[in-house]
């Protein structure tokens, strides 16, 4: 009995070491060495947005073989994650197209701010040679807006991948225009790649006016227009608004794992004066302010969350600043001056534009101050129409001025809809 017992045991032990040893060698020969180690998009993770950009087998065999001229600024990355190491790489497009044995990146075009995006709003942008890749940079911004036939010589491909952030006066949608019209006039297929609009989930405001065109606001949308700029790209295509009607070659490469309602915080600031997401939200409502007398703290490290000015002071003011020359702002509104206003840095996420501090502002200018006119004519340009100064000068209330929008709304809406590629 004992004999038989030990012998059992024995046996037991001898399968067992065997088995274990086949286990290891089994895995050892499946598993990547650490030098072996490859990169992946981070869309194995279903919850996670992934941007277009980051989906490079979509789009890289596309372009495979091309002579490639791409529009990008500094918020033009791709996002990587490693399988032996979580923390997220980043790396410019351009670099990482201009590093590939396969494709061939020609040239760079830059948008408003420039391919580094540490210009001034308004400042122009030079043509240059980028440092790092030694390639080419043409400027968009300026006399040169559109890509003229011999800019785009040699370029059998445009790729086209900016973040922006919503609103008709930010101008990229404008550059993304003329990029698509000087594409379609010389045959050349357009690639977009898509990026989520933070101020994507609600649209609001006045619609342009045809007279009030500009490059601050070239098509009949409303202030806030509620789409990505790929799925803006489809509704300049598809509503004919290029010069001529014509239409350009375009592919959009969607986002994963997006809706209009998604909450997504942009990694890098897509230009010098929006440095955070609360910046970002308040930006569309805020911006009406350029045309004022105003500062939106352009010359302090708010941005786009403080508003005031010298010329008086509000009955309920709480905060005061003093606008000073800084990156994105050399010559800032007010320099040197203390305003008195208001910090919004705290104000919870708006669903919709905010004309109420618009209207205190004008209401505590023409009862206190005895300087300037309060409204610019850069005022006109940002709201796309002359009628919202008159209804502020006329003392409707901010719900009076809303319903006179909502015609125009709900007919846009209606347009929107047709191009639209990701969930309500």
């Amino acid at each position: 009995m004992f004999f038989n017992t030990t012998k059992s045991t024995y046996l037991f032990l001898f399968l067992t070491t065997i088995f274990f040893l086949s286990s290891c060698k089994q895995t050892s020969e499946v598993s990547p060495q650490k030098n072996q180690e490859t990169e992946i998009i981070p869309e194995e993770k279903d919850t996670i947005i992934v941007t277009a950009a980051d989906q490079t087998a979509i789009y890289i065999p596309k372009i495979i073989g091309k002579k490639v001229g791409i529009i990008a600024n500094q918020t033009s990355v791709i996002n990587k994650i490693s399988k032996f190491n979580p923390e997220i790489k980043s790396i410019h497009l351009v670099d990482y197209l201009h590093n590939s044995d396969t494709i061939d990146v020609i040239k760079v075009f830059a948008p408003e701010h420039g391919f580094r995006g540490k210009a001034d709003a308004g400042e122009k942008v030079k043509d240059g040679i980028d440092t790092k890749t030694g390639l080419p940079i043409i400027s968009l911004y300026g006399k040169n807006k559109k890509p003229s036939a011999k800019q785009l010589e040699g370029i059998d491909f445009m790729i086209f991948d900016i973040q922006d952030v919503g609103a008709r006066f930010y101008t990229y949608i404008s550059t993304l225009h003329y990029v698509m019209e000087a594409c379609a006039e010389n045959n050349i297929p357009l690639l977009v790649l898509d990026r989520p609009n933070p101020n994507g989930h609600y649209v609001d405001g006045p619609m342009l006016e045809t007279e009030h065109k500009s490059f601050i606001g070239m098509h009949k949308v409303p202030v806030v227009y509620g789409m990505t700029i790929g799925e803006y790209g489809k509704m300049i295509n598809g509503e004919k608004w290029l010069k001529n009607g014509i239409q350009c070659d375009l592919t959009v490469v969607p986002i994963k794992n997006y809706t209009h309602h998604s909450t997504y915080s942009l990694p890098i600031k897509p230009s010098p004066n929006l440095p955070n997401d609360t910046s970002i939200n308040l930006y569309p409502s805020l911006c009406f302010f350029e045309g004022t007398n105003v500062s939106v703290g352009r010359g302090t490290s708010k941005q786009f969350q403080i508003v005031g000015s010298p010329f008086h002071h509000l009955k309920r003011h709480h905060y005061n600043f003093t606008p000073k020359p800084n990156e994105g702002a050399k010559y800032p509104k007010h320099e040197n001056k203390e305003c008195y206003g208001y910090d919004l840095s705290s104000e919870e996420r708006l669903q919709q534009l905010n004309l109420q501090w618009l209207i205190e502002f004008y209401n505590a200018h023409k009862e206190y101050s005895k300087e300037k006119a309060f409204f610019t004519s850069f005022f006109t340009k940002l709201a796309g129409t002359k009628q919202l100064q008159q209804q502020i000068e006329d003392g409707l209330s901010e719900e009076e001025i809303r319903k006179t929008w909502q015609k125009d709304l709900e007919e846009f809406k209606k347009v929107r809809a047709k191009y639209l590629l990701y969930d309500e």
